[in-house]
């Protein structure tokens, strides 16, 4: 996350809100301190309110080396906020490349950068993707289609179909 920040912040002022804990935390603000970004990056640690902050970003960056679903994605989507995304896990059901965001190869830090660069620098590809995502999170993983998918897994699982 910081070296795919650090590589945007080089190119265009910009901010980095960090939101979460984990064992990571601590060698990523190690990072922060060794090249200089002190003043650009904020680490908030976990919060409730994800969607509060959400509202205000322009992009959503998840380099994971694995995800099982991607729910910080679908959670930005919703907010109509684009996502960079590893292709990897279940970010490939959530998150349709180049539609909603990006999806990159894991680790690869460059194209990460330029595809948040892409979003950052072209207004009508920000509106466009933050739009597709926010259309996408609320047809398509809404309450009112999941639980009936739930609901049917359960009762075909019971009956032993």
């Amino acid at each position: 996350m910081v070296e795919i920040f650090a590589r945007v912040r080089k190119e265009i002022p910009a901010k980095l809100l960090m939101i979460g804990d984990g064992p990571e935390r601590t060698a990523a603000e190690w990072l922060v301190r060794d090249k200089d970004l002190v003043h650009d990056v904020l680490f908030l640690g976990k919060q409730n309110q994800v969607q509060d902050l959400l509202c205000c970003a322009d992009v959503a960056l998840l380099p994971s080396d694995l995800e099982s679903f991607g729910l910080v994605a679908l959670e930005a989507m919703a907010c109509a906020v684009p996502c960079v995304c590893s292709k990897v896990g279940g970010l490939v059901e959530v998150l349709q490349d180049g539609v909603e965001g990006f999806l990159v190869k894991p680790r690869d830090v460059d194209t990460m950068a330029a595809r948040a660069l892409d979003i950052l620098t072209d207004d009508n590809l920000h509106q466009r993707m933050g739009d597709a995502g926010r259309h996408r999170a609320l047809t398509q993983f809404c309450a009112s289609k999941i639980i009936p998918q739930y609901e049917d897994l359960y009762r075909r699982t019971i009956e032993g179909k």
